[in-house]
């Protein structure tokens, strides 16, 4: 018997609102300075600007917990390109200590993944509405 059993509603908000909150933190720069970010990338800043967005809405998505799975994709998908390119074109190892290794974006993609099989739970607009099951 776990201690915290009949809790998992509040894992799953505070799951949402810890992923939100750094999606919805990472995605303000790629919006407001779109240029700077698009150069340190190699990208056209047309393309950051969607990033970004995708980045903010499917956050909000996330921690109001409307359309969570939804959200939850896209910012699985986001998280996957950067995967590659920190791996693969990059060469950015796993760990290492002057920046950030693609540890931090593999439990991205994991909460992210997690929540899309998951959805939001009780503790949801959805739910309160009656939207999504």
């Amino acid at each position: 018997m776990l201690f915290f059993n009949g809790l998992e509603q509040w894992g799953l908000l505070t799951l949402r609102i810890s992923l939100g909150v750094i999606f919805a933190y990472h995605a303000i720069p790629k919006l407001k300075m779109p240029g700077a970010m698009a150069k340190g990338i190699g990208w056209l800043s047309g393309f950051v600007i969607i990033l970004g967005l995708v980045e903010f809405f499917s956050s909000l998505a996330v921690i109001l917990g409307v359309y969570t799975e939804v959200g939850a994709f896209f910012l699985g998908v986001v998280m996957l390109g950067a995967l590659y390119y920190k791996i693969f074109k990059w060469k950015i190892p796993f760990y290492v200590m002057d920046k950030t290794g693609w540890e931090f974006d593999l439990i991205l993609l994991g909460a992210s993944i997690t929540l899309l099989f998951t959805g939001a739970g009780t503790i949801s607009l959805d739910a309160l509405i009656g939207v999504w099951p």
